[in-house]
């Protein structure tokens, strides 16, 4: 008695899929993919006016601390005409701010950057923490002044201090340095239906096309200029939010 070999035995299997007939029933799509409202969850549009999360006095620290860490030029506005508080101020009373979907039940070590945070502390509360531990470091520090009346240069201390781990707010060395620094480079660069990038902004300085469908031919073409403005999802003429 022969055994088939490992081979011949995928070679046979291979011809009893190819002539097995498939039978399966089946629509043409014509024009558009069939859609169903509400079976997704798009992105809500970010209305102007009023805080949603921060204070009156959080968001004034925020606007200055955006607006240090992406300063305004000539050709672009900074972090805070930019929206970048605004964006964070609505990411942090999101899913976001409360770690939606994070495991958030101990024990916590201390590990390595590469693990991500390792707290149970959401980013909704360490920002409240780290502004409050802020102002009163800067209240002791500037004669009573909170940190958005402070000079350029004392501002950029401070941001140095955070950013080194000079300057104690309860919290491992630059933790909120690297949280604020993160969020804010996002608010600068989402699509501005989060509530950063305002005018689309940032895209407009790097040339970044947007939500634009295809723009294939043009991924290799470096050191050129897209000849089309960009397109927020907003914007775009098939979007329904």
């Amino acid at each position: 008695m022969t055994h088939p070999n490992r081979r011949e035995l995928l070679g046979a299997t291979a011809l009893a899929v190819a002539a097995t007939p498939l039978r399966a029933s089946g629509a043409v799509i014509e024009n558009a993919l069939p859609w169903t409202t509400d079976r997704t969850m798009p992105p809500q549009i970010v209305e102007p006016g009023g805080w949603v999360y921060f204070t009156a006095e959080e968001a004034a620290a925020v606007e200055a601390l955006v607006d240090r860490l992406i300063p305004p030029d000539p050709e672009t506005p900074g972090g805070k005409d930019a929206g970048c508080a605004v964006f964070i101020d609505r990411q942090l009373a999101g899913p976001y701010g409360r770690s939606d979907g994070s495991y958030a039940s101990g024990p916590f070590h201390d590990g390595t950057e590469q693990q991500g945070p390792q707290s149970s502390v959401n980013p909704a509360e360490h920002y409240r923490k780290a502004l409050a531990a802020l102002d009163r470091h800067c209240r002791a520090t500037y004669g009573g002044q909170p940190f958005s009346q402070l000079t350029d240069e004392q501002k950029d201390s401070v941001i140095g201090g955070l950013e080194d781990g000079k300057i104690d707010l309860g919290e491992k060395a630059g933790g909120f340095f690297k949280q604020l620094l993160k969020d804010t480079q996002q608010g600068f660069f989402a699509d501005p239906i989060y509530g950063g990038n305002k005018d689309m902004c940032a895209w407009r300085m790097i040339g970044f096309p947007g939500a634009r469908y295809d723009y294939r031919d043009w991924v290799e073409r470096h050191n050129e200029r897209f000849p089309l403005p960009p397109i927020g999802i907003a914007n775009h003429p098939n979007w329904r939010g």
